[in-house]
Order: structure tokens, then C-alpha cells, then sequence
């Protein structure tokens, strides 16, 4: 048998970074992709976001390719949405996926938690482009909004 321990920390836009996901349902949007991970034998950790992002601290199976969970992650929550509150969503094509240590997952979780508070003074691209800095991802902005 062997043991896995895989935190990641990820984060993903509305399309064009519109801010679709309303204050009124963002908690049921929260719930609904919990169970997406624990449907993929994840365990969610922190979910929350803005009404253009989310942001997801979840532990996932080390059988799971990370791309083919976010597919699913992604495809399954935005009918969801279409369904049931903005007929008219799509999230962007690409996606923040950063591993995390044991050790900082406390400081992760809290700086998810803490999306509201931070972001009256930082933009969502401010954020995307740090992290992904912070993580050591090159990234060539012509392709970083798709």
C-alpha cells in the first residue's frame, strides 16, 4: 500500500474575469464543488472566493491527475451554475494548481478565508501573477487570461 499526502492549493476565474458568482449563492456554489472533490476522494480543506474566482485548498487522491480532476471540477460546476443561477457561465480555460506543505497549509487556509478582506486592495490578476511567482511558474501573460 502506499501513502499520499498531496495538499494543492488552486485557483480558477470566471470567464474574462467577470464577476458572475453572486454573494446570494456562493456558499451553495462552495458546498456543490466540496462535493465534486470528495466525489474524487478529496477532501476539501477551504473553498472560497470572489464573485470573479475562487479559490480551493483541498487534499486529492494521488491517483487523480490533476489536470483530468480540474476538468471535472470545472465542467461540473459551471453546469451547475448554468442550471441553477447564471445560465450564461463559463469558467477561463486555464487554472492555478500549487502544491502546498503541511506546514503552511495553515497560512493557506487563512489567506483563503480571507479573500474579502484582501482584495479590496488587490486585483485577481495581482493576485493570479503573485502566486504564480510566489510558486516559481513562468507563465507568458499573452497566454495567462485564456
Amino acid at each position: 500500500m502506499s501513502y499520499t499526502h498531496f495538499l494543492y492549493h488552486i485557483v480558477f476565474a470566471t470567464k474574462d474575469r467577470m464577476p458572475l458568482i453572486a454573494e446570494s449563492w456562493e456558499d451553495e456554489l462552495y458546498r456543490y464543488l466540496a462535493g465534486i472533490i470528495r466525489n474524487h476522494n478529496g477532501e476539501p480543506i477551504e473553498i472560497n472566493g470572489m464573485p470573479d474566482h475562487v479559490h480551493v485548498f483541498a487534499r486529492l487522491a494521488a491517483i487523480e491527475a490533476i489536470a483530468n480532476f480540474m476538468r471535472e471540477l470545472k465542467s461540473g460546476s459551471s453546469k451547475w451554475i448554468r442550471k441553477n443561477h447564471q445560465p450564461k457561465f463559463n469558467w477561463q480555460r486555464r487554472y492555478g494548481a500549487f502544491t502546498v506543505s503541511e506546514s503552511a497549509s495553515d497560512a493557506v487556509r487563512k489567506y483563503i478565508r480571507e479573500q474579502k478582506k484582501h482584495h479590496p486592495s488587490q486585483s485577481f490578476e495581482s493576485e493570479y501573477k503573485s502566486l504564480s511567482q510566489h510558486h516559481g511558474i513562468d507563465f507568458d501573460e499573452r497566454y495567462l487570461w485564456d
